[in-house]
């Protein structure tokens, strides 16, 4: 008579870091649950000063093979990884702009990969794109696949690497701790400004890098000459849109309108329908915005400063783009590339109502930058938020109101 054992579908894992103040542990036991899979808690040690992390060690049960390895996915991507660890698996790229089977699928979180034993960093860490690794100068990146040539070495399946995890230090919060991932018309505005304002500050003290991500809406509330003189003072160092924006800060310049109404009182201008075209044959006319600078026929407005201040910016067309304007990059490929350029080092991107703009640079950046998105509508700025980054504010609020406070802010503390 023959004795039918079943088979037991289960892994050993741990987990350290600020487990509970970061909520790790609450997000791996709720995906566990979700997913109809069981656990065990081993051991857990909890850090008992402010500096020491926690520990974990867990045994996770699946119903069957498939079960288990798509509870571990999940798991694992929360900062978890096996007890027992194998070197990562890496296969060749078949042929340009193509991956093998399986390949490994990034979040953007800091992610590290154990390649003969030891643990290499993953640099320019991106979602939704793919690990390239270089043996000979023991180099991992984060790549687009657009990128990859045929034989380099990809990283495929969950094995050898090691996500680490977003954590909420216990030395107290500051402004990005506490509103993470949130978003509410009902927060207290003028403080949170303030706040960021205060933050702002100590970026610039230690020479740290703010990105701005903007549409024309910043032109059309009048909030332009604010971000203007953000850009004059060195507190802006990329600016990172669209043609619209362009075109409306030039019209703006030029003839005091955006879209054909007056900026400073609201009123629709006499034939204003056509301001915006009379800018773009201007900015034709001259060559580009840099010549309408140089030729002193562009005088005040954000392009203006962000030329005379060497501040970089790319412009990015899309399909709906009046003209676009020579300064804009009409190559979709092109266009990214210089977005992540600008975005190199940066220590904080703060996003004003620009959804398509926003939602891209949102998928070119690592969960450690600090994210401020922008918007009137509040289904905006959620939507924005859902990109995966812990370090990210919405404030549901005008711009043309909001960058003007921020100013505001900050020209008093420089007093």
């Amino acid at each position: 008579m023959l004795l039918h054992l079943s088979r037991k579908y289960e892994q050993e894992i741990e987990v350290k870091g600020h487990l509970v103040d970061s909520m790790i542990l609450t997000k791996i036991f709720d995906k566990i649950m979700d997913l109809k899979g069981d656990f065990q808690v081993v051991e857990f040690t909890i850090g008992k000063r402010k500096t020491d992390p926690s520990y974990a060690r867990l045994i996770i049960k699946g119903k069957n093979q498939e079960h288990l390895d798509d509870l571990l996915e999940f798991v694992y991507r929360d900062g978890a990884q096996p007890v027992l660890i194998q070197d990562v698996v890496l296969k060749q790229a078949p042929r340009d702009m193509v991956l093998p089977d399986n390949f490994y699928s990034t979040t953007n979180k800091a992610t590290e990969i154990l390649y003969e034993g030891i643990w290499i960093n993953v640099e320019d860490m991106m979602m939704d794109k793919c690990i390239v690794f270089d043996k000979k100068d023991k180099i991992a990146k984060c790549e687009m696949i657009r990128n990859v040539k045929k034989g380099d070495l990809i990283v495929v399946g969950e094995r050898g690497i090691k996500i680490i995890p977003d954590e909420r230090p216990r030395q107290g919060i500051d402004i990005f701790q506490f509103m993470s991932s949130t978003t509410s018309s009902e927060r207290p505005t003028q403080q949170i400004i303030k706040k960021i304002a205060i933050d702002i500050y100590d970026l610039i003290k230690n020479n740290d890098k703010i990105i701005i991500v903007c549409g024309p809406v910043v032109v059309h509330s009048g909030a332009s000459t604010a971000l203007a003189r953000m850009i004059k003072l060195g507190y802006i160092h990329g600016i990172l849109a669209g043609n619209a924006l362009a075109v409306h800060d030039v019209e703006n310049a030029l003839m005091g309108t955006s879209l054909g109404m007056n900026v400073n009182d609201g009123t629709l201008a006499i034939s204003g329908h056509r301001n915006h075209m009379d800018a773009i044959n201007e900015i034709f006319k001259a060559g580009s915005l840099f010549n309408m600078v140089k030729n002193k026929i562009l005088k005040k407005g954000i392009m203006y400063e962000c030329i005379k201040n060497n501040v970089p910016f790319v412009l990015c067309g899309s399909i709906r783009d009046d003209g676009p304007i020579p300064d804009v990059i009409t190559d979709i490929v092109e266009a990214q590339r210089q977005y992540k350029k600008i975005l190199k080092g940066a220590k904080m991107v703060i996003m004003l109502s620009s959804m398509l703009h926003s939602i891209a640079v949102g998928n070119m950046l690592p969960s450690t930058i600090k994210v401020i998105a922008v918007d009137i509508n509040q289904a905006v700025v959620t939507k924005l938020l859902d990109r995966g980054t812990t370090q990210a504010i919405g404030i549901v609020t005008d711009v043309g109101s909001f960058i003007p406070q921020l100013l505001e802010h900050l020209e008093r503390i420089n007093r």
